[in-house]
């Protein structure tokens, strides 16, 4: 039953016992989703439309948002309606293990279609009920470190079993890659379940008054016409169309396209992965004290930019130097991904009016659902018909003994894809700046504090950082030179 006050130990206990949700969930998603679902899709022999569909699939069910939303505001009992069909969902996920035994490729990747369908629409319809939930726990003024410190635990756990999946699926036991993918399915489904009884130790608060209730148009117009909240929308609406345009299609690329192997692919996942986890504290302190925005201008641009460089991935060198600089480009991705999961995360929360959050951030919801889901299946269709083009940009020096050209690069295939999700970005960076949050912030500032937090988070862990600490008082340094600049 919902408390009507929430005491201050039962606070913390719901902390941990959330943590260990995030835990416990990315594990599920490492072991069933990501690089192990498409390459297994690739195992059955989905195309280019297909792995889109597959991406596409999560962001069409965040409609299911809608209908749980009226249902919360009806029953207002959040916690009975989030966990059941959360668990649900999990459950799909462990009967997954039968899929790879089963005989024909083509009834199994339908089939896995229609499973994935069935899971998002049902954890779907569990998270508008769960944000709802979290968003009247939680104090606002705690966000930032407390979700990049539940997500610092879920990436690294994240890692650890995308890796193992990897070489399991590389070094499957009695050389049965389709057994490989069941053993991943059935740890996954165990995980979720393992997650949802964490999620059950949660307090939940008696949840607020609404007001009298509403029509589902009523409330679904109100975070459309809130000037501020609009603002958020359009640029989650930009930057899901933008990102899930290649999101989906990286894995195929790697594999297919360069030749890597599915442990190679899940090192540069987890590369990408441990970066962003090694900066989420860093990030979530900036949030916290200067802006959601201003992070979100700095790591939209680095995200972009690092999607471009995909494009200029050097096709004639070998793999190792292929491997670095992709390493590299995973890196920075990362780096950049954490703070703007963090930032968009945060300004839901913070921007929602807490008397009709479950609407604002079913909004949310609806705003992904349409351009996210929009996104894979235009990146399927576009990848199919650029299969069978080129475009080459080349130098030729013409000599009376010889002829000699030089290619300066050239777009194949998925390389368009890369080049179109790094130019709808430059909207992205435009639809950041109409956000409206507290006093504006320049990115030269919020690159010296990013870059003094990760410095303090190398100090907190390192007995060299803490040296280079002592030795380099970076942080009295910046002090000195801001009380300089606000010195009349």
């Amino acid at each position: 039953m919902p408390s009507p006050e929430i005491t201050a130990p039962a606070l913390v206990a719901g902390k941990r016992a959330l943590v260990a949700d995030a835990a416990w969930a990315s594990m599920t998603g490492a072991l069933s989703g990501g690089v192990v679902l498409v390459a297994f899709a690739l195992e059955l022999g989905a195309g280019p439309r297909a792995i889109g569909l597959l991406g596409a699939i999560p962001f069409i069910a965040q409609a299911a948002q809608l209908p749980a939303m009226f249902l919360v505001e009806r029953i207002r009992r959040r916690k009975l309606i989030g966990i059941p069909t959360i668990t649900l969902a999990r459950l799909l996920i462990l009967l997954l293990a039968v899929l790879p035994m089963l005989p024909g490729s083509e009834p199994r990747l339908a089939l896995l279609l229609l499973a994935q369908a069935l899971i998002s629409v049902l954890s779907s319809a569990a998270s508008c009920a769960i944000n709802a939930w979290f968003h009247q726990l939680l104090p606002p003024s705690e966000l930032g470190v407390f979700f990049s410190r539940r997500l610092l635990w879920a990436t690294g756990l994240a890692c650890i079993c995308t890796l193992g999946a990897g070489a399991l699926v590389e070094h499957p036991p009695l050389d049965s890659r389709m057994l490989a993918f069941t053993l991943c399915f059935a740890g996954a489904g165990i995980a979720g379940l393992l997650s949802s009884a964490s999620l059950y130790r949660c307090p939940e608060p008696v949840m607020d008054a609404g007001g009298p209730m509403r029509r589902m148009r009523d409330q679904l117009r109100g975070p459309f016409i809130d000037r501020d909240f609009r603002g958020l929308l359009l640029t989650l609406a930009s930057w899901n169309l933008a990102s899930n345009l290649v999101a989906p299609f990286l894995t195929v690329y790697l594999m297919r396209q360069l030749g890597f192997g599915l442990s190679q692919v899940t090192a540069l996942w987890v590369i990408s992965q441990v970066c962003n986890a090694a900066t989420l504290l860093a990030w979530g302190r900036v949030s916290d004290r200067l802006s959601n925005k201003s992070v979100l201008a700095v790591a939209v641009p680095l995200c972009f930019t690092c999607t471009l460089g995909l494009v200029f991935v050097p096709a004639s060198a070998s793999p190792p130097v292929q491997f670095g600089f992709l390493a590299v480009l995973h890196a920075l991705m990362g780096i950049a991904g954490g703070g703007i999961g963090l930032a968009t995360g945060n300004l839901g929360m913070k921007l929602a009016p807490r008397d009709r959050a479950t609407s604002y951030l079913a909004a949310i919801g609806l705003v992904g659902a349409v351009a996210g889901g929009l996104a894979p299946l235009a990146g399927g269709s576009l990848a199919q018909w650029f299969s069978e083009r080129q475009l080459s940009l080349l130098v030729r020096w013409v000599s009376p003994g010889a002829t000699r050209e030089v290619s300066v690069f050239s777009f194949a295939h998925w390389e368009f894809l890369f080049a179109i999700s790094a130019l709808l970005g430059l909207y992205v960076m435009h639809a950041v700046s109409r956000i409206r949050e507290g006093t504006e912030v320049s990115e030269r500032r919020v690159i010296q504090e990013f870059g003094l937090e990760a410095l303090r988070t190398v100090n907190q862990v390192s007995t060299v950082g803490g040296v280079l600490g002592n030795l380099f008082p970076f942080g009295r340094l910046s002090e000195r030179r801001r009380r300089q600049r606000e010195a009349p």
